[in-house]
């Protein structure tokens, strides 16, 4: 089988090419989850590969080392594991697979050219010293590189995709949420920031029914039945409470934890992934966030609060919306308040991407108020409304506000997303649109209009100077685009459209 990339995993290749050309070392690349992270890397060994260069890739879970060789192989590219005990050890190969954990107890790394890090947000003291050796060019893949102090390892940002434009090309699906009963943090204890594992772990059982009760409840009503679920639990304790509850209630969850044999993990993951599977849902803490695809699942349950990991909610909610035959939609139920807390986070992350390196987003975030909650929730199904719009997902219904309405001709109100960024942010988009007008060679006013899609007003008081585009800027007027493209496509049968589209 032949490995082929779709258009913006071929830019995004592209975009390291040319950072590379004008001198970063150590690039991230940025794909929202679900866009093909493993793809672009395995591309990118294997043309080094083919030019005569050895490349690595570090991964710090046997599971996903294991997936990354099996897609090796899938594709007919001879590689080396370098893993404890790993049956493929063959230090010849120009490609390795390396547990990272292994390298680092090795205490030397591939004598390689490219080093490829999967989950570069996950600092590592080993891996960040041999980067910043300048002994091998690094590409760090991120689908949240928020950790503070990136951008004293990387100096080169490239942004592959955001989930919005996922969305759009149907590469992804889009989320429903629903805010449902949950974990009480007030007064609980943290560690570095984030709420303690014990403490989490108890407060969380005492919801285990309520859990459960809002789950037969929710995926009867939006799908007529049980649907493949994976559930966000606070701790091994509360996972084996939820999944005893869920068989009590004639389900078969299965919790899974690191201290779980190997074996059993493998052939429980193994089992939830065949269609007909006869496992309702997966129960775990963290080993469901980084690497976990399938593409069947319908629901996410968030029940694990996070103080200030916004990349792993982040990560969460990636897993449930991958697409797959007739699934039109995911839906995440938020037990933990994760969705609320990091909303505002999430929505410009959504839209824009991952913006500057080092910008103190992992911090803990100020609980919402009581008002606050009341205010997302739509008051006629209870599911939170998207900060992007004032549409309910789920029942259509519409919030009116005061501010942010455009009444467009022949049309009914379209309520736009509400303005969020400062004036400096305003004006850097502005700027920018001007310089892609002046590139592009676009009609006058095109810059006006865009701005005014994306913020709901005029671009009143800012400075029209033109700056060259950011990959962010670049990437959202794209997704426009393919909006547009899409649209006069359903009404004229005519416009193809090739983004999201495989090609060689």
């Amino acid at each position: 089988m032949t490995l082929q990339l779709r258009g913006y995993q071929d830019s995004g290749m592209d975009g390291l090419r040319e950072g590379f050309a004008a001198g970063h070392q150590a690039q991230i690349l940025y794909l929202a989850t679900g866009g093909g992270k493993s793809e672009i890397a395995i591309a990118l060994m294997d043309a080094a590969r083919k030019k005569g260069k050895r490349s690595a890739m570090l991964l710090d879970r046997k599971m996903l080392c294991e997936q990354t060789s099996q897609r090796l192989d899938k594709y007919g590219i001879p590689h080396g594991v370098i893993a404890a005990g790993h049956w493929r050890w063959r230090p010849s190969e120009m490609i390795q697979i390396c547990m990272t954990q292994t390298v680092e107890k090795q205490g030397a790394f591939p004598d390689v050219e490219l080093l490829i890090v999967d989950e570069c947000h996950d600092k590592r003291k080993a891996v960040v010293e041999f980067i910043k050796s300048g002994r091998v060019r690094a590409i760090g893949l991120s689908a949240s590189p928020f950790t503070k102090g990136l951008g004293q390892i990387y100096s080169n940002v490239v942004l592959g995709a955001t989930t919005e434009f996922l969305v759009e090309a149907g590469n992804l699906v889009p989320l429903r949420v629903f805010q449902a009963t949950q974990i009480d943090m007030t007064g609980a204890k943290k560690m570095a920031g984030e709420w303690s594992d014990k403490e989490v772990t108890e407060r969380g059982v005492k919801i285990t029914g309520d859990v459960v009760t809002e789950w037969v409840r929710k995926t009867h009503e939006l799908f007529g039945g049980p649907r493949k679920t994976i559930v966000f639990c606070a701790g091994i304790a509360h996972g084996a409470d939820l999944a005893r509850k869920f068989s009590e209630a004639g389900y078969n969850f299965v919790a899974i934890s690191a201290d779980d044999d190997d074996v059993f993990k493998a052939d429980a993951v193994k089992e939830f992934a065949k269609p007909d599977s006869k496992i309702n849902g997966l129960i775990a803490t963290d080993i469901l966030t980084k690497g976990f695809d399938c593409a069947d699942v319908m629901i996410g349950i968030s029940a694990r609060p996070f103080s200030k990991s916004l990349s792993s909610h982040i990560q969460q909610m990636g897993r449930v919306m991958r697409p797959y035959p007739g699934k039109e939609f995911a839906a995440w139920l938020d037990h933990s308040g994760n969705y609320l807390r990091f909303q505002a986070d999430w929505e410009e992350i959504y839209s824009d991407g991952p913006g500057a390196l080092d910008d103190g987003r992992e911090k803990a975030k100020p609980e919402p108020t009581e008002r606050d909650k009341k205010a997302a929730l739509c008051p006629k199904c209870g599911a939170i409304f998207p900060g992007h719009q004032d549409v309910c997902s789920h029942c259509g219904h519409v919030r009116m506000r005061h501010n942010g309405v455009v009444v467009l001709p022949g049309e009914l109100q379209e309520i736009l997303r509400q303005e969020r960024a400062s004036k400096d942010g305003r004006q850097k988009f502005y700027s920018e649109l001007l310089g892609l007008a002046i590139e592009r060679n676009y009609k006058p006013g095109w810059a006006f209009h865009k701005f005014m899609e994306k913020f709901g007003a005029k671009p009143a008081g800012l400075s029209e100077t033109p700056r060259s585009a950011s990959e962010a800027t670049a990437s959202w007027v794209k997704s426009r685009n393919i909006r547009y493209a899409k649209g006069q496509a359903k009404n004229f049968r005519k416009m193809p459209d090739h983004w999201g589209e495989a090609r060689s």
